[in-house]
């Protein structure tokens, strides 16, 4: 499951060093119509990139869809794919997710390699060997464990990012510092997102990856403490999931929308170290500096107490839960990880309170 993680300030370089790695009989470049513009320019002169044949599929997570992914095999097999062939993913975390699902599934698997170039999909989504597609209006509902051959990551193309997209992937960094040490934690909230300083925000992109890649290591498959990673997830993907519903709906009086997932996970991220707080012991001062961090940089989602109930279902739903018991990964102090914690449903809603009034 172990993939190789390279850090890189040379893109060209390391990207045709990891091509010549693997053997292939063609190559694949897969992009969105965001990624197309903005990020392809920066390999485009690599020599194979002339000879590889692109797939440009519609930017978003809206769009990580059956129908997406179906695109994208046909698009494989069309142009003559086997099971030999390479496939390069070059995107944010929609695409390396999607991307990865397709290689892992086409031809039962072939070798891809992923270029994440949002926040989000260096810290998080192109590392470890999640792959899947969101289904049934549910969230990475259908995947597979299949890790990349290589991930490439290259914070050059940090500067394509707009300011809401460099949030959300900050919310992934700030759960690992939350779930590392106290050093790691208090140099996330001292960074100031507002006037970014990338050469040492790409130093702390490094740590970020370390821990997930240290703990994907130690449980590639998520049975024990892989878990960690999933700190504000629960509610955070309830959360992300009841604003998805909104996308299309043409009487949309609350102004609700569909949110970038750190947005989801930093809200998620407020629930879950209040039910720490109040379950294991997580210090409250600690807490109140995240939940301070977090309003002040993402806002807050308008929910009432009559989506309680939505929300609640939403979690039932989540693949870490049953419909009777939902699970939580919480903390005794930071880095003191509790993972297969449960609420239960009065505690639940109780967390939305604090959620919605803290």
């Amino acid at each position: 499951m172990a993939n190789k993680v390279v850090i890189s300030t040379h893109i060209t370089q390391t990207l045709l060093q990891a091509i010549e790695e693997v053997k292939h009989d063609k190559l694949f470049l897969l992009t969105d119509e965001t990624t197309h513009q903005l990020c392809f320019p920066l390999i485009q002169d690599i020599p194979c990139m002339k000879e590889a044949i692109s797939i440009t599929i519609a930017a978003t997570d809206t769009h990580k869809t059956l129908d997406t992914l179906a695109s994208v095999w046909t698009a494989l097999s069309n142009g003559g794919g086997t099971r030999h062939s390479l496939m390069i993913n070059l995107g944010g975390g929609m695409v390396t997710d999607l991307g990865g699902f397709a290689a892992s599934t086409f031809k039962r698997g072939i070798t891809y390699i992923n270029i994440p170039t949002t926040l989000l999909s260096m810290v998080d989504a192109s590392v470890g060997g999640k792959t899947g597609i969101n289904f049934n209006r549910l969230k990475n509902e259908i995947g597979v464990f299949n890790a990349p051959e290589t991930v490439i990551i290259d914070t050059a193309f940090l500067h394509t990012l707009n300011h809401e997209n460099l949030c959300s992937g900050y919310a992934e960094m700030l759960k690992h510092g939350l779930i590392s040490n106290n050093e790691n934690f208090a140099q996330l909230l001292n960074f100031d997102l507002n006037n970014v300083d990338y050469r040492l925000l790409g130093e702390m992109v490094g740590t970020s990856v370390a821990i997930k890649e240290r703990i994907v290591e130690e449980d590639p498959l998520e049975h024990g403490i892989r878990k960690a990673l999933n700190l504000g997830h629960t509610a955070g993907h309830a959360l992300e999931s009841f604003c998805l519903k909104y996308e299309n709906d043409p009487q949309n009086t609350r102004g609700i929308h569909p949110v970038l997932h750190g947005y989801a996970v930093a809200w998620g991220l407020i629930c879950e170290l209040y039910l720490s707080c109040t379950k294991t012991g997580f210090p409250t001062e600690k807490m109140r500096q995240a939940v301070h961090f977090i309003k002040e940089h993402y806002g807050l989602l308008p929910i009432t107490c009559k989506d309680y109930e939505e929300l609640y279902s939403y979690m039932t739903h989540d693949k870490k839960n049953t419909a009777d018991t939902i699970n939580f990964t919480l903390l005794g102090g930071i880095g003191d990880i509790r993972i297969n914690q449960t609420a239960t449903k009065e505690e639940i809603f109780d967390m939305l309170d604090f959620f919605r009034e803290g």
